[in-house]
């Protein structure tokens, strides 16, 4: 039997930063929970160019939905890019700056 080597050890990316998680996860949230808040928006006035408020109001989340969730793409990219770049740098070449951002993990 032929031994394989086992690729699944080796990392595909470095260390996470929290912060684009957090932001997309509550920009997320707000994309999906404002809208079922239904108490904002359970009236008819006002009209806008005769539409009732009710209607109105859920049409205009969805570019705002839009918007967000695009927003999150583009950190959530940003970040994957970045902590794939991470183990692209050879050893020994970074800033200092570089070697504390890891946690400790690249010393």
């Amino acid at each position: 039997m032929s031994t394989l080597s086992n690729t699944h050890d080796t990392p595909t990316r470095g260390p996470a930063k929290p912060l684009p998680y957090i932001i997309s996860g509550v920009l997320l949230a707000i994309a999906v929970v404002v809208p079922l808040v239904v108490p904002i928006y359970s009236h008819a006035e006002p009209h806008l160019g005769g539409i009732p408020f009710f209607y109105w109001y859920q049409m205009l989340w969805v570019p705002i939905d839009a918007a967000l969730i695009g927003i999150c793409y583009v950190l959530m990219t940003r970040e994957d890019r970045r902590r794939r770049d991470v183990l692209k740098r050879p050893a020994g070449r970074g800033s200092r700056a570089d070697n504390a951002d890891d946690g400790g993990e690249g010393r």
